[in-house]
């Protein structure tokens, strides 16, 4: 990064968005290879929006005066996706995942970073039920509760989905 996290204290968080966007990409490929037709619009237009989301975020993040985090070549999947239904579980952990990492940006951005970041929660935590066919209480905050927290901060290894 050429700018320091205390002239422009969202960096870290825009990133990690930033590289869950970058996994989500990848993810959704995965699903669209693997779901029935019937779903496959609705991957679609999710690989859609996190492409969107991800290309906003690089501007973002340029814009602040930092190097876009970059793609992996691949990523973790977080279990074997060998048809639609494993692919539908995909679809909803990467959602989830993706909110988790927008409710960081929401509690570190102001402004109006802070409501895209609000709405890119919404978004993903739409997903996840639809794909999943349940909510959670509080999207992008369920697997803090479950899991404890990584060493060295809040980001997540970046080649894991």
């Amino acid at each position: 990064m050429t700018t320091t996290t205390q002239s422009h204290p969202e960096l870290p968080a825009l990133q990690a968005a930033l590289a869950a966007e970058h996994a989500a990409v990848y993810g959704y490929g995965v699903v669209g290879g693997r779901i029935g037709p019937t779903r496959r619009p609705e991957a679609q237009g999710a690989y859609d929006a996190h492409r969107a989301r991800r290309d906003a975020l690089r501007r973002t993040v340029r814009d602040l005066g930092g190097t876009p985090q970059a793609a992996a070549a691949a990523y973790e999947l977080p279990f074997p996706v060998p048809d639609a239904a494993a692919a539908i579980r995909l679809a909803a952990e990467l959602e989830d995942r993706v909110a988790a990492v927008y409710a960081d940006l929401v509690r570190a951005a102001g402004g109006t970073r802070r409501t895209e970041a609000a709405a890119a929660l919404r978004e993903a935590a739409v997903r996840a039920v639809r794909w999943r066919g349940s909510g959670v209480a509080f999207p992008g905050l369920v697997e803090r509760a479950a899991a404890p927290a990584p060493p060295g901060g809040a980001g997540t290894d970046s080649d894991a989905l």
